[in-house]
């Protein structure tokens, strides 16, 4: 997988947090995910298509989804996830997905994102099919973190 592919969703994903949070997350190590993989408690899939093709899966856990949703709603201190935290979480996807179709097309490549799909459950197993999956972890404030499970072909 081409590394200027990458970079857009790094990007996006640390402008997109900063501005949601208040706090820029830090870079943790990229890796390649064997598949199946392994997703936390909540996860926002969103597919893309167009000059490369595939789909993004936005992972991480209850208790990260309900601080970035409270960030995200002025503060508002949750205890569980509701319809309307769960809606600003699959928007933080939406989000980072529409500014990394933004930086991409500024790089001359175009791409289509799909509405965000929203699954909260345990022992989740995700399975691109046919696609190499780049991992890029951030970590946020606390032992919070977030993954962007990225599988792409062109």
């Amino acid at each position: 997988m081409n590394v200027e592919y990458i970079n857009p969703f790094i990007e996006a994903s640390q402008s997109v947090l900063t501005m949601m949070t208040g706090n820029k997350p830090a870079l943790g190590k990229v890796c390649l995910k064997k598949v199946p993989f392994q997703s936390d408690d909540i996860a926002v899939i969103v597919g893309l298509t167009g000059r490369i093709r595939g789909q993004v899966v936005i992972s991480l856990s209850t208790g990260t989804a309900l601080m970035v949703a409270s960030a995200m709603m002025g503060g508002v201190a949750l205890a569980e996830l509701d319809e309307i935290s769960k809606s600003a979480i699959s928007e933080l996807g939406n989000m980072i997905m529409g500014n990394t179709a933004t930086i991409l097309a500024s790089r001359g490549i175009g791409i289509e994102i799909t509405p965000p799909s929203l699954l909260v459950g345990q022992n989740m197993v995700i399975t691109p099919a046919h696609m190499r999956t780049i991992c890029v972890p951030l970590m946020l404030e606390g032992e919070k973190s977030i993954e962007i499970n990225v599988s792409l072909e062109e």
